[in-house]
């Protein structure tokens, strides 16, 4: 039996105070580095209810996770998703230090007051290019005015907004630059992040693998970037832009690994948590507690985290299978 009132610490001694939560692994776009154009989403009948999420979450709450993203695929495409964003949000100020979200934009003008209402004040919104045509081609058919005005819309709602891009090489590592000088003048963090080998998909991402190391040095080359001393226990590493509001975070899984401190687990649609977005383990924590409640619940939270492995293990090359064989959107971005 587990002791429930212990504090959420893995093998190597590191405090879990951050928990994502995937609410769904199908998304309105179909983006080349995260999925095949023709996925095969998951059936219906093994997505955990959110219910079922909620319940698991505000377990997690109690046992001191202070931070809580909701994820997917796309979050804002699950009907209902605002009640259990309402339900978390009850916890904002008091077991819970944040909520977030990270979307793709194209709903979030429909819901950026209702994000905001439910406690929400941040969010990071996917957008790896600022030119139509190959944001279109990028996301496949996405629409580059949509998401901007889901932008646009969570700024007026008083979110604060955070871009993530991923840098790809030969398709949109000459915008990286402008899209940096766009978020200074937006008032935007910008995060970057090199392509991570999840999943099977149509193309070789050998090919599109842009090192950051090689980025930052381009843009030391045309902007100031002071080192910045945050620290969340996630993997980005942050600089200020140009003496500007702005901070660009740089997320190297492949070039500098970034385990050493990490304080997160995530938690998948179907109710599985792995304690590794690089690793396969996981424990069913739906299935413990449809069978044995909050007791059970407890102890499959143990048992995972017992196990957490010490750093992800992800390569990248032309003869190197994925690291694991579940897409991004499965596990939560």
């Amino acid at each position: 039996m587990s002791d429930t009132n212990a504090p959420l610490v893995d093998g190597f001694g590191r405090t879990i105070r951050y928990l994502r939560v995937s609410v769904t692994d199908r998304c309105d776009l179909r983006c080349r580095y995260c999925m095949a154009e023709h996925m095969t989403f998951l059936p219906r009948e093994k997505i955990a209810t959110l219910e079922e999420l909620a319940v698991i979450t505000e377990r997690f709450i109690a046992r001191g996770v202070r931070k809580v993203r909701l994820s997917g695929g796309e979050p804002l495409v699950r009907r209902d998703v605002m009640d259990l964003t309402r339900r978390l949000g009850r916890h904002v100020g008091g077991a819970l230090d944040e909520l977030t979200m990270t979307t793709n934009g194209t709903r979030l003008a429909q819901h950026a007051g209702a994000l905001v209402d439910a406690g929400m004040r941040r969010v990071n919104v996917s957008l790896d290019s600022l030119d139509a045509d190959r944001f279109r081609f990028i996301t496949r058919h996405g629409d580059l005015s949509q998401v901007l005005g889901g932008i646009a819309a969570a700024k007026a709602a008083g979110l604060a907004v955070k871009i993530n891009m991923v840098a790809l090489k030969g398709l949109n590592e000459d915008e990286i630059a402008g899209m940096l000088d766009w978020c200074v003048g937006e008032g935007h963090d910008l995060t970057l992040i090199e392509t991570m080998p999840l999943g099977a998909i149509d193309e070789d991402r050998t090919d599109r693998f842009l090192p950051l190391t090689v980025v930052k040095e381009r843009l030391e080359a045309t902007h100031r970037l002071e080192r910045d001393g945050q620290t969340t226990g996630g993997p980005a590493r942050y600089w200020r832009v140009d003496g500007s509001a702005t901070k660009l975070g740089l997320i190297s899984p492949l070039t500098a690994n970034f385990c050493d401190g990490c304080n997160r687990v995530r938690l998948t649609t179907e109710g599985r948590l792995y304690t590794c977005l690089g690793h396969d383990d996981h424990r069913d924590l739906k299935s413990a507690l449809r069978e044995g409640g909050v007791p059970a619940l407890d102890a499959a939270i143990a048992d995972a985290l017992a196990t957490k492995p010490r750093r992800h293990d992800f390569r990248i090359g032309a003869d190197e299978a994925p690291a694991v064989a579940r897409h991004m959107s499965v596990t939560g971005g």
